[in-house]
């Protein structure tokens, strides 16, 4: 199919005010409409490698690899092949399969803090479920999270910064009622001393501090070593279970997550409790919640709190990411995917300084994120500094050349080992090309 001309309207847009008549903002999940940045979203009909293509049949080097999942590419032949197979096998049984205890297996054995685990089906609702459990198993009701670190969209975990350390959080998203967040206390991301008072003046009553150890969602905000080793003790000396949301960075950044990142600076350090997904079902819905077996006895049937799934464990899904796992463990693949994704992150970063424009990057693993400004932001507060209107003007120069960043300022972005080295080089220069032109 070619691409429309200018005097058609191109089939993006067709799509796109046929889905507004149908579905709230055209979309199914808020970003996707290109609202902070304005335009048309593109409507993908294929995918490969570390392309897609839209309705218009145009081809894109895709840096959202569907928000993380695609850490292999689109299409990798070995998970085709095992979806494949699984689904002629049949799509859902509502009863166990040996498939989900080889998936937990393998996860436990590449995540030491891991010793149980439950299957579930989104990233929402692994930490709505570990919300849950530590608070079961605690007996006690405050949990900690950070601005700018996002959770998913359970209610307790849709929050914003109250007026201070006594107050807690009021909700960000209407329908969720004051009530229901009076319990969760909203820290600044990387401040130790405001941590410490926080344990202070509520430690007897919290129940878990859950952070994202590399905030994917004000772009890509790493906690200092010092922050995280802090965030251990006083949990420790608290009695509160530490949780590490790892939806976004685990197997993506690391084969052990980024807590295995951690435990090379911080001697013993490991989580209470994970939340896991994206990577962990290689691009079907699929996650899991796990830690401790003292902690996860705590479930029913063998304990007091109650979650249930019916497609938990979906036998497509785990052969999805049983594939996908077992793709990461060949020698070198991090090596590689690492080495790739600086060579974006140190392109982009030469690129504007070659052009005198405000530019700074960092990546870990598979994972980047840059900010238009002179130094890397360690908090929430500082990313919302950064300038909107020239992130949306590079974003659409750099759709236009048939790169697709995700289309909002606060998201990270994902190499695949798909992308090749002149994959990357086309993606510099069109950013070069849009750096000059700001001189």
């Amino acid at each position: 199919m070619a691409p429309s001309t200018s005097s058609e309207k191109s089939r993006n847009v067709l799509l796109f005010e046929r889905a507004r008549a149908l579905i709230p903002g055209g979309v199914n999940s808020p970003v996707r409409a290109f609202k902070a940045v304005g335009g048309t979203p593109r409507f993908v009909q294929r995918a490969q490698g570390a392309y897609f293509w839209d309705a218009d049949d145009r081809r894109y080097i895709d840096y959202i690899g569907s928000w993380g999942p695609m850490i292999l590419g689109h299409g990798h032949p070995a998970v085709v092949e095992a979806v494949q197979k699984a689904v002629l096998e049949g799509f859902s049984y509502g009863a166990p399969t040996e498939r989900e205890i080889e998936l937990a297996e393998e996860i436990v054995k590449l995540v030491p803090s891991v010793e149980m685990l439950r299957l579930v089906s989104s990233g929402t609702e692994a930490t709505m479920s570990v919300i849950r459990l530590a608070r079961g198993a605690t007996g006690r009701s405050k949990i900690i999270k950070f601005e700018g670190c996002y959770h998913g969209h359970s209610d307790a975990l849709l929050v914003k910064a109250g007026s201070g350390l006594a107050t807690f959080g009021s909700p960000t998203s209407a329908g969720v009622p004051p009530e229901v967040v009076q319990h969760t206390l909203v820290l600044e991301y990387n401040h130790i001393a405001q941590l410490e008072d926080a344990f202070s003046l509520h430690g007897k009553d919290i129940a878990c501090l859950m952070i994202e150890p590399i905030a994917g969602n004000m772009n890509f905000v790493r906690a200092s070593v010092p922050f995280m080793k802090r965030c251990r003790e006083l949990c420790t000396q608290y009695g509160a279970l530490l949780v590490l949301d790892e939806v976004m960075t685990g197997f993506r950044v690391a084969l052990g997550g980024a807590q295995s990142l951690y435990a090379q600076s911080i001697p013993g350090f490991k989580p209470d409790m994970t939340a896991m997904g994206k990577v962990i079902g290689g691009g079907m819905p699929l996650a899991a919640f796990g830690g401790t077996r003292a902690v996860m006895e705590q479930l029913a049937p063998l304990g007091s709190v109650y979650q249930a799934g019916t497609l938990s464990g979906n036998p497509v899904a785990t052969a999805c990411g049983l594939a996908t796992l077992r793709e990461l463990q060949k020698p070198g693949f991090y090596e590689s995917l690492g080495e790739r994704t600086r060579s974006l992150t140190t392109g982009l970063s030469r690129a504007a300084a070659q052009a005198g424009v405000s530019f700074c990057a960092d990546s870990a693993g598979g994972m980047f994120g840059f900010f238009l400004m002179t130094k890397l932001p360690q908090n929430y507060a500082t990313v919302m500094t950064t300038d909107s209107p020239a992130f949306n003007r590079f974003f659409h120069a750099m759709l236009d050349k048939g790169v697709y960043y995700a289309p909002a300022l606060y998201e990270a972005g994902f190499v695949s080992a798909a992308h090749t080295a002149e994959d990357v080089e086309t993606t510099v220069e069109a950013a070069a090309q849009f750096f000059a032109g700001r001189r």
